[in-house]
């Protein structure tokens, strides 16, 4: 009996891909780097989910909300239309570019809308812009069957689908792209199912999330996130993490920092140890979030207006790199989906767990 190990033929227990570019002067570039970066993590997937986010990708239409829609069916997007016609201004609508690639198979429709709130509907509704948008957006994946939007932001857009990230980047012509920062994923889904809605990016507002990990405290999350008016619909655990973020930064207003350190909280013995100031703001933020604190191995991305942020959980239970060229910052699972795209690094270095690593466009740059 041969018991050797040949590589490919056993699950990878630290499976999933990610992978960001983000440049800090705002220039734009063209989405192939990122699909290079994600193809060299090839085996991290197993071809049930892949996905990119894209900033700066709509400058001619940046002041208003891109909704990137999949339909199921004819039926779902006369609906979703009746509806976004009578909440919104559509200001442009197109089915989103595609080509034929043979690994993409059993496409849904995928069309996108360039989108104001209508005054008199924002008026009515007393709420601010964004939240109005949040809403509608809950509204239409939860009561308009066979409709999904999975993209909402301005100036910016997710591009996802059930495939091997490079083959995925390619069906969306991702090269024909370009902005200041891209994140990626390939997906390895160990208990959740492999479709179009659930890989990733997630996305709500100008927020996405990729994940590597799992998360063990998901139902207590998701309880607890949903009593703010969220919904998870899009059966997989790494949606709440969006929701939390979008709660705790546009909600609550704390900053990213600070939500590092309430999802990948401080063991308390090591705030203990911390001086008094220290110490007593990771205590109030453990104690007034508890429910925000997300346990299980995980390594994350976060995209948002402006910026690009790296995260592993307080153990460090999922790899993560982050290296630096000029003014071009790369995040990865593994350092060779950065090397793959700049060899020679001005440096390189693994975050310690629970430390975030934060890029923002310089003030001079103009976030186009």
């Amino acid at each position: 009996m041969n018991d050797t190990v040949i590589e490919g033929q056993v699950r990878i227990p630290s499976g999933c891909a990610i992978s960001g570019i983000f440049s800090r002067s705002g220039k734009r570039f063209s989405g192939e780097s990122i699909i290079r970066s994600i193809e060299v993590m090839h085996d991290r997937s197993n071809g049930l989910g892949g996905g990119f986010a894209g900033y700066g990708i709509y400058p001619e239409y940046k002041d208003y909300y891109a909704f990137h829609i999949f339909y199921d069916t004819l039926k779902a997007k006369r609906d979703c239309e009746e509806f976004l016609e009578r909440h919104f201004d559509i200001i442009n609508l197109s089915k989103i570019p595609t080509t034929k690639v043979k690994e993409i198979t059993n496409e849904p429709l995928i069309w996108r809308y360039f989108v104001l709130p209508l005054p008199t509907k924002l008026s009515e509704s007393q709420l601010t812009e964004e939240e109005f948008v949040v809403k509608s957006v809950f509204r239409i994946n939860t009561d308009i069957e066979g409709a999904y939007i999975f993209s909402s932001g301005k100036n910016m857009g997710v591009f996802k689908a059930v495939g091997f990230p490079e083959d995925v980047g390619r069906f969306y012509r991702l090269d024909e792209y370009e902005g200041y920062c891209f994140t990626a994923h390939g997906r390895y889904p160990t208990n959740t199912p492999g479709w179009w809605g659930g890989a990733h990016p997630f996305a709500l507002l100008d927020y996405s999330i990729v994940h590597n990990g799992e998360i063990s405290s998901y139902d207590a999350n998701r309880r607890a996130i949903e009593m703010y008016g969220y919904k998870c619909t899009l059966q997989t655990d790494t949606e709440v993490i969006t929701y939390i973020f979008d709660y705790l930064h546009r909600k609550v207003g704390l900053t990213l920092g600070e939500i590092a350190s309430v999802v990948a909280a401080p063991f308390w013995q090591t705030i203990g140890q911390m001086d008094a100031p220290e110490r007593e703001r990771h205590e109030y933020l453990r104690n007034m979030f508890a429910s925000q604190l997300i346990t299980g191995p995980f390594s994350i991305l976060v995209g948002f207006s402006g910026g690009l942020m790296a995260l592993n959980d307080r153990l460090k239970l999922r790899s993560m790199v982050v290296g630096q060229k000029d003014d071009m910052v790369y995040m990865a699972s593994e350092e060779s989906a950065i090397r793959i795209i700049e060899p020679d690094l001005d440096w390189i270095r693994s975050p310690r767990g629970g430390e975030a690593v934060i890029v923002t466009l310089d003030k001079n740059a103009s976030e186009v």
